[in-house]
């Protein structure tokens, strides 16, 4: 059995795994953030609640330094979206299903480099509601596993 071709994050990286990702021509870095716009952000752009959607938004957690006579590159942290409402609220949305350490701790840094903003993890989990955040997510599987242990 031939095995598909897989990025380092476990996406199908194939013809017809991206074009799988692709909606409305453009290819997402994954199918649940496709879903994400198409299912979430889309009818909300339509019905005139979100006005605009930016995707992949770069943010600088740590600048660029130099450590002994070497460039020590930027820690940088790229938005899956970030969506304007109508009232007037902006929210950054990262599509995430389990989040790896390098996640977390860039999470850890982008909520110390930017208290201000809105930043939210999302998931598409149909047992715990749909489109619910991470924190919601976590803490069903963490209940599942006590109730499935006892």
């Amino acid at each position: 059995m031939k095995q598909r071709k897989r990025s380092k994050y476990g996406v199908d990286i194939t013809k017809s795994g991206v074009e799988k990702r692709t909606y409305k021509g453009f290819v997402y870095d994954s199918l649940t953030e496709m879903k994400f716009y198409r299912d979430y952000v889309e009818p909300k752009i339509q019905s005139g609640e979100i006005i605009s959607c930016e995707k992949q938004v770069k943010y600088e957690l740590q600048p660029s330094f130099k450590h002994e006579g070497k460039t020590i590159l930027a820690v940088n942290y790229v938005a899956d979206f970030v969506l304007s409402f109508s009232n007037g609220k902006e929210i950054i949305y990262d599509v995430k299903g389990s989040p790896d350490n390098i996640a977390l701790l860039k999470r850890k840094l982008f909520w110390f480099k930017y208290p201000e903003l809105d930043y939210r993890w999302i998931c598409l989990s149909t047992i715990d509601g749909g489109w619910v955040s991470y924190e919601t997510v976590k803490q069903g599987r963490k209940e599942r596993k006590k109730n499935k242990l006892k």
